[in-house]
Order: C-alpha cells, then sequence, then structure tokens
C-alpha cells in the first residue's frame, strides 16, 4: 500500500502564499502522475494541478500564473506553491498519486487525507 501524507495548509490573507506538501511512503515501485485536487463546501472535489514524472504540468485555468506544482522524485514529494491566493481558493486540498507497488502490477490512485486552506481577511 502507499500512503500520501499532506502538510502546509492554513488560514492565509488575501493575496498570501502557501506552500502544500505531500510526501508517499509505503511499498512503492514507481510513481506516475502526481497531483493535487480541491473540493470546497458544498461543490465538487476538482483538479488544481497534476504532474508527469517527467515533470510535464497541467492547471486548471482557475489557478493558472498563481499555482506552481513540482515534485521530488527522489524523495516521492509533490508540492504545490500557490500565490496571490484568493478567498475561492478555500477548500480541502487532497494530494492524489498513481503508483505501482510492483513492476508487475498497474497503477492504482491513492488519496491523502486533505488539509485545509482558508483565506480570508
Amino acid at each position: 500500500q502507499v500512503q500520501l501524507v499532506e502538510s502546509g495548509g492554513g488560514l492565509v490573507q488575501p493575496g498570501g502564499s502557501l506552500r502544500l506538501s505531500c510526501a508517499a511512503s509505503g511499498t512503492i515501485f514507481r510513481i506516475n502522475a502526481m497531483g493535487w485536487y480541491r473540493q470546497a463546501p458544498g461543490k465538487e472535489r476538482e483538479l488544481v494541478a497534476d504532474i508527469t514524472s517527467s515533470r510535464s504540468t497541467n492547471y486548471a485555468d482557475s489557478v493558472k500564473g498563481r499555482f506552481t506544482i513540482s515534485r521530488d522524485n527522489a524523495e516521492n514529494t509533490v508540492y504545490l506553491q500557490m500565490n496571490s491566493l484568493k478567498p475561492e481558493d478555500t477548500a480541502v486540498y487532497y494530494c492524489n498519486a498513481n503508483a505501482q507497488t510492483s513492476r508487475w502490477r498497474h497503477g492504482m490512485d491513492y488519496w491523502g487525507k486533505g488539509t485545509l486552506v482558508s483565506v480570508s481577511s
């Protein structure tokens, strides 16, 4: 199994910055894509950004130019640098990883428990 643990959430004023981290551990042969999703109260979970093992990135339109996703393959860690935060960025942010536990198994999606980001004055 693979465990994902997020950190770095908190309360920040509009225009501020936060950096989220997510570390993967467990029985890992290879981690393919990693990403961040978020879910605001009363809304569905949505993709924020994801990154492949070759560091190709994809962003939701609402965060382009403000958020940056990166990863450290050696440490099985993914980061989300969030700048110019807006109240509408308030949500629980979840880490996702598609990982293989052996070379003979297909990749499976794993999720962290989430970290709360609140943007308010």
